[in-house]
């Protein structure tokens, strides 16, 4: 296991923004939480899978929720801790180890202010490899551990507890109630044993997130295009540069939805690109030809190489779009399935990164 302070959660923000394909949540909010508590509590243990015992007892925390409501409604900073405890009451025995539901944007720091307050260690892993917009597009419904019981907590105090079925109807309930509760809110759920969190959940994407978030300070250190660098370092490629000349957005129900369209720049100049999102970009289209889809990851950069929300995304901005593939088991039949085009009721077939 190693310490994470204040320090490094910056470096993980910043990489999980980009993870997080535009959704996720605001990552500086997702800081300000985690960096307050580290300050009040002392620095995070973050362990490996390799080191987590057979009979631990796992719990995955994230948002759940439309993140452009985050703008003008701010999370008080006890949700999680709260959605935490509600969900271990609830199973009748200590959770042992907690992890982010998705390594994006503020959900990869969820976890920090339950760990920092309860002493205990968050996984270097999570159950997405980036940020999906619904509760059942993880890894867990692929292997069959149910998001059952999942608590879900707001910034009034409330709490309540969900016995689903299954994944679909878990992601079903909770968004109501989460518009009840003013659509966002956190959530703490898919208890599982540390063999499960082991076998099935995706290794060290903090860590991954930690050298990207890094990656973009040394290449503007070394006057490298950052964004050129992102896209190498994930494999990927940047798939246009241009300016954003209209964004039509819109929360619907319980999700940021809209569209983005960019006027080609530089090697792209005379080009256009469309970006389709629900909190995550979806389908990136340049001049009408589909270049890149969900489930492979669709990031929004300044020139800077600093990740850009998709409820950020406003008219003027210079931005570059880079495409990088998946986790390998988001490609499979069963991934494609579950979080592939067909998925969000586009007609398009998934046609893989670098193919």
């Amino acid at each position: 296991m190693r310490e994470i302070g204040a320090g490094e959660l910056r470096h993980i923000a910043r990489g999980a923004a980009i993870l997080g394909t535009g959704g996720g949540g605001d990552p500086y909010i997702g800081r300000l939480v985690a960096e307050q508590a580290v300050l009040e509590y002392g620095p995070v243990l973050v362990a490996e899978l390799h080191e987590v015992p057979d009979d631990a007892l796992v719990a995955g925390i994230g948002m759940i929720g439309a993140p452009t409501v985050m703008i003008e409604k701010l999370p008080a900073g006890e949700e999680a801790v709260t959605a935490f405890l509600t969900l271990q009451r609830e199973i009748g025995r200590p959770i042992t180890h907690v992890l982010p539901i998705e390594v994006g944007g503020m959900n990869s720091l969820a976890p920090f202010p339950v760990a920092a307050s309860l002493g205990l260690p968050v996984l270097d892993a999570d159950c997405m490899g980036r940020a999906f917009p619904m509760v059942q597009m993880v890894v867990c419904t692929l292997d069959g551990v149910l998001a059952k019981p999942l608590a879900i907590a707001d910034e009034k105090g409330n709490s309540i507890v969900l016995d689903v079925r299954d994944n679909h109807w878990a992601e079903r309930l909770a968004r109501s109630a989460t518009i009840g509760m003013g659509c966002t809110a956190l959530m703490s759920s898919f208890p599982m044993s540390g063999k499960q969190a082991r076998d099935i959940t995706i290794p060290g994407t903090l860590t991954l997130a930690s050298r990207l978030g890094k990656l973009v300070e040394e290449a503007r250190k070394a006057r490298v295009d950052p964004c050129e660098a992102i896209a190498s370092f994930l494999g990927g490629q940047v798939l246009f540069t241009g300016k954003v000349i209209d964004v039509m957005r819109a929360t619907d129900p319980g999700f940021a939805k809209g569209e983005a369209w960019l006027e080609g720049m530089a090697a792209y100049d005379g080009a256009n690109c469309r970006l389709a999102f629900q909190n995550e970009h979806l389908v990136a289209s340049r001049d009408g030809e589909v270049v890149a889809s969900v489930p492979d990851l669709i990031c929004v950069l300044d020139a800077e190489g600093e990740p850009i929300p998709a409820e950020r995304l406003r008219y003027g901005q210079r931005v570059a779009v880079v495409g990088a593939p998946c986790h390998p088991r988001w490609r499979t039949p069963e991934g494609l399935a579950l979080v592939g085009p067909s998925a969000f009721g586009y007609s398009h077939e998934y046609a893989p990164l670098g193919s």
